[in-house]
């Protein structure tokens, strides 16, 4: 509890223990009681302390009376100010005792006014709470009474009657209470008295009394002493010498009606405004009973200033402006002079007393400002301290405060004119990054003035926005053999926060792809987003590459978002057609065959097989018989899409009976890239045919019939998947056409085109469907469709790039070249 506190307990049960006899226990209980509860609903820690204590002295222990733990002090950041106090109190933050840290001179701190206290504002933050403490200063007996002017002189006619007053100037004491009041003491006269009253207003008087008749030819002048003395403990005094100067002749003063007068004016009465127009009268006659007024010579140079005097009329006026905030009150001595010889002068005081005009607009301070805010800082957190004040006095310093526009913060009242700015509602930067508040303080006088402090309340950002890809997915398409390091695509993530919480980095989001990893094929740039293609790709190795990308921000905790990336690795022309090898036992790339000179026209004697690892046109293979060095038209031909060698007429005797064959296999690229095949035809007759040939070509036969029968079984298994793959993209297409269309859905494909070939009378269709969704326009169906005699395939455009569809026709070309080939093979 505090030292004052105690003090006052102490007083309040000594007055207990003197009324106990009186009014029985039953009152001291409820005496009690009424103390107890004063004690707890004070709701303001109260110390005191006596002026001019030493540096160190105890105050007070004020982290334990503010309930605050010592081990908290450091960490929370305690700190005190103290408006117009200094540094005159201090806090040891190791024991939280409040101590005297320098001189504390009550009269320099407050003046003349009897209450003086030492306004502490406590603050500490995590969270931030302010506590208000009043010191209240003690005052001591440290001023002893002083005289404003050493030498009096005292004019006093030898005409005098006994008891005649004459006014003297008192002394001062800058303390207050008991220290103050002071006893005057006349040195011994047997002339003269001392007269001390004190007035309504506790103003003491004093005055000078003449006790018998003066001969101004006898003593013309009386040397006293005036003393005075203060009531503190020890006893202070203070003297003044007295210097009465006897007057001859002129026996009658002026006279006031009363002695004091009392005037009440407003703060803002003009200059020249009267103030009183004063009346004094003399019973003398001629000269001896013309008054002129003037102000006492013991009036401050303070009322000279700031009033006139009119010496004929005694009319007292402003000269300057009136000010209730400096001062509230004057006291001015007149006096009104005869022109008798020797003159004599009779004595007034008027008592002025400024009134208080509403001239004074609030002042707004801001202190211990919490900026930037953070977006996610929670309800109730203090942003700033808010001090309003005004000088003016009742109700016109009574100040409002408000607070506007409509904002996500209000004020609350924390104490008598101290307010706090705190969050009122959820905060967010990305919709709004500032605020600017205007505070409005108004008083309460009529009219009210008012003034208006802004603030401005910056919202920090805080890591709530993942960065975000304009897609989910994105279909790349890059031709095969890419040099390496090139640069693909480029991925873009948008963050909505700030500064490092925006800040993107980007890296692949790693997997395998077969035996190796994503990062031996491609690599993302982390600052720009640049997909790379570290090594050429391969579209016979994969057609294919699909990974993820992941966008973080530098945040903490760090946010993400991945993106998916289909590469689509393009063919080129980079394969040259390969030969298959001859058959079974058969060595070399040659193919040699004998064949019957009874061979009929249109009879295949022989068969060039070849593939090409490209795909597309670029795998679609023709074959080309090449012309002999002699220029001699061959009984042969190939077929030029399948290969088949036959004949174009019956052999005859004249053929030579070995026949070399060259035939050219060239591709569809651009360029084209070709093989050569060797064919060697050797023409026997038919009796000249070997047995081994012969078993030979029945065991072929056999294994022939053998083969027919597993392809049989083949194209029955091939059949029957094709059937269920069919039926399961029919159902998957139904479903997907069932669903509600949305943007980024794919729309089926287009209608199917017939493709014919020019090897034989066969058709074939084929609908293939590239499902490419994009947020940039309606998704697309690649539709292909070739025929060796027509034109090329359409062309699709893919999103982003013109798309060739030409290596879909192709592969189709190839697959339904292929398949009934080898089904016609079979048969």
């Amino acid at each position: 509890m505090p030292r004052g506190l105690l003090m006052e307990l102490k007083q309040l049960f000594d007055m207990v223990i003197t009324l106990e006899d009186r009014l029985g226990s039953r009152c001291l209980l409820l005496s009690l009681m009424f103390f107890a509860v004063w004690v707890v609903g004070s709701g303001q820690v109260h110390y005191s302390v006596p002026e001019e204590a030493k540096h160190g002295t105890f105050v007070g222990r004020i982290a334990q009376d503010l309930g605050l733990e010592l081990a908290e002090l450091v960490p929370r950041l305690f700190r005190m100010a103290s408006k117009g106090g200094g540094d005159l109190l201090e806090v040891n933050l190791q024991n939280g005792i409040l101590f005297v840290n320098s001189r504390i001179d009550r009269e320099e701190l407050c003046g003349w006014n009897v209450e003086c206290s030492i306004h502490l504002e406590v603050i500490v933050e995590r969270p931030l709470q302010v506590f208000h403490v009043e010191v209240e200063v003690k005052d001591i007996n440290d001023n002893p009474p002083v005289f404003r002017v050493k030498e009096q002189r005292v004019l006093v006619y030898e005409s005098r009657l006994p008891d005649s007053l004459f006014p003297l100037e008192g002394a001062s004491d800058e303390d207050v209470g008991t220290n103050s009041v002071l006893t005057y003491k006349l040195s011994s006269s047997e002339y003269f008295t001392l007269d001390v009253k004190t007035n309504h207003d506790d103003n003491t008087e004093i005055g000078l009394v003449l006790k018998k008749s003066l001969d101004r030819e006898e003593t013309p002048e009386h040397n006293l002493w005036l003393m005075a003395t203060d009531g503190g403990k020890p006893e202070l005094t203070g003297t003044a010498q007295l210097l009465v100067i006897v007057l001859d002749v002129n026996d009658n003063a002026p006279s006031f009606p009363q002695s004091e007068y009392e005037v009440r004016i407003f703060e803002n009465s003009d200059n020249g405004t009267i103030v009183i127009r004063l009346n004094a009268s003399d019973p003398d006659e001629g000269a001896n009973r013309e008054i002129s007024y003037s102000f006492n010579s013991l009036v401050p140079p303070m009322v000279i200033d700031q009033f006139s005097i009119d010496s004929n009329t005694g009319e007292i006026t402003i000269r300057k402006n009136l000010d209730f905030e400096k001062v509230n009150s004057y006291k001015i001595r007149v006096d009104a002079t005869d022109r008798g010889h020797p003159p004599m002068a009779g004595h007034c005081t008027i008592l002025v007393k400024v009134l208080d005009i509403n001239d004074n607009v609030p002042q707004i301070s801001l202190t211990s400002m919490s900026l930037p805010v953070r977006e996610d800082a929670p309800l109730g957190t203090v942003i700033a301290l808010i001090s309003l004040s005004d000088p003016d006095f009742g109700a016109n310093g009574k100040v409002t405060c408000t607070l506007s526009p409509h904002v996500p913060f209000k004020l609350v009242s924390t104490f008598k004119n101290y307010y706090s700015l705190v969050l009122d509602s959820a905060l967010d930067r990305e919709t709004l990054q500032n605020y600017e508040l205007l505070v409005t303080a108004r008083d309460g006088g009529s009219p009210s003035l008012s003034t208006t402090a802004s603030v401005s309340v910056e919202v920090a950002d805080v890591n709530d926005n993942p960065p975000t890809f304009a897609q989910p997915e994105y279909t790349i398409f890059v031709k095969e053999n890419n040099p390496p390091g090139c640069h693909i695509f480029t991925v873009s993530a948008q963050d909505l926060d700030a500064q490092e919480n925006a800040l993107v980095s980007y890296s692949l989001v790693e997997r395998r792809v077969g035996e190796r990893a994503l990062s031996s094929y491609v690599s993302v740039h982390a600052d720009s987003g640049k997909v790379y293609a570290l090594q050429p790709l391969d579209h016979e190795e994969l057609e294919l590459l699909q990974f993820q990308v992941s966008a973080r921000d530098a945040g903490v905790p760090p946010l993400g978002s991945n993106v998916t990336l289909q590469v689509f690795v393009l063919d080129e022309n980079d394969n040259a057609p390969a030969l298959l090898p001859p058959g079974a036992g058969r060595e070399g790339g040659a193919v040699s065959e004998m064949i019957s000179r009874l061979v009929g026209a249109g009879q295949v004697v022989a068969k060039v097989r070849a593939v090409d690892a490209d795909s597309g046109y670029n795998a679609w293979l023709s074959y080309e018989l090449q012309p002999t060095a002699d220029g001699a038209r061959s009984p042969f031909r190939v077929g030029l899409y399948t290969g088949e060698i036959s004949t174009t007429r019956a052999l005859e005797e004249a053929d030579a009976p070995r026949q070399r064959l060259l035939v050219l296999v060239k591709d569809h690229g651009e360029p084209s890239l070709t093989a050569t095949a060797t064919v060697l035809l050797s023409l026997v007759d038919n009796g000249q045919v070997p047995k081994t040939l012969s078993r030979a070509s029945s065991g072929a036969a056999v294994g022939e019939r053998a083969l027919v029968d597993v392809n049989v079984y083949l194209i029955i298994a091939i059949c029957a998947v094709s059937s269920l793959l069919v039926l399961t993209l029919l159902l998957y297409t139904a479903l997907r056409c069932s669903a509600p269309p949305t943007e980024s859905a794919c729309t089926p494909g287009k209608p199917t085109l017939m493709c014919s070939s020019a090897v034989g009378s066969w058709s074939y269709s084929k609908e293939k469907r590239q499902r490419v969704c994009s947020g940039e326009g309606p998704p697309k169906a690649d539709l292909m469709a070739f025929s060796p005699s027509l034109p090329p395939c359409p062309v699709a455009v893919d999103i982003g790039e013109r798309q060739d569809l030409n290596d879909h026709c192709a592969k189709v070309s190839e697959i339904s070249y292929i398949t009934i080939t080898w089904f016609f093979e079979i048969l």
